[in-house]
Order: structure tokens, then sequence, then C-alpha cells
């Protein structure tokens, strides 16, 4: 599906209509459902219910951060080779000094464009993922976020 606007800081992030706008709201009402079961009427399968909702809101939250921890790990990969590719020779052995979230935050970089970003953040002007993302001129889309 042909996305609308090209993508930029301000429309990055991506929704996920099943995940965010079903699932959780669901999970949500299920969990609240379930307390208030035990809050007015304690018995042993209401609060079983209850230790249930409270464990399919913990998943709903650590299943997210596992695939976002798998995907910036990908990044960092991608981004490694990328940064080899296009950094002068000065900058190269410091690649390692980027943190993960650096390396995420200039991944929608441009190639024209990464050299000079990599060196600010390099020297210390931007430590911040969305004060990085904020010095993009030439945004490079993703599109195959998790």
């Amino acid at each position: 599906m042909a996305q609308k606007s090209p993508q930029s800081f301000e429309n990055h992030a991506r929704i996920l209509p099943a995940y965010h706008y079903v699932a959780f709201p669901l999970f949500a009402l299920n969990f609240f459902f379930a307390l208030y079961q035990v809050v007015t009427s304690f018995s042993w399968p209401n609060l079983v219910a209850f230790g249930v909702a409270v464990a399919l809101v913990l998943l709903f939250f650590v299943a997210r951060v596992m695939v976002l921890t798998v995907q910036d790990r990908v990044i960092r990969l991608e981004e490694t080779l990328r940064m080899r590719a296009l950094l002068p020779a000065d900058l190269q052995p410091r690649i390692g000094e980027l943190s993960v979230k650096q390396m995420v935050a200039l991944r929608f970089a441009s190639d024209g464009e990464l050299p000079t970003l990599a060196r600010q953040v390099l020297d210390g002007k931007f430590q911040d993922q969305k004060a990085i993302k904020k010095m993009i001129h030439e945004w490079r889309a993703d599109h195959q976020r998790a």
C-alpha cells in the first residue's frame, strides 16, 4: 500500500491498528473488569481471572519490547555496515561509540547526510534520539519497521 505522504519525523511512528486499537483496549478492559470482580466479589476464581488478566497485559508489553529489541539489533547491524561504506576513514573506528538508540535515529538520514550527522553525534552535539531525528533534512524512509 502506497504511503500518502513521504515519511518524515512527524509521521514516522508506526501504529498497528490490530495491536494498538484492538488488542490493547481488549486486554485493558479485561484487566479492569477482573480487578472490579476481585474488589466487589472476592473469590478464588475471580482472583485467578485477575492474575490471568495481569499476565495478559504483561505479555502484551513484553512481546512488544522483545520485537523492538530484535529490530534494534538488526538496525544496529545494518547501520554498522552502512556506516563502514559511507563514513570517512577518520570516523569509521568510532562507529562502536554510537549507542543503539543513536544508530536507530541515524538510520533515517540519507546517505549524503549521514557522515555529517554521525560526526556531530560522535562529537557530542546530539545525544537524544529525538534531537538526532529532528536534525535530518533528507529523510530516508523505513516502511518495514515492527
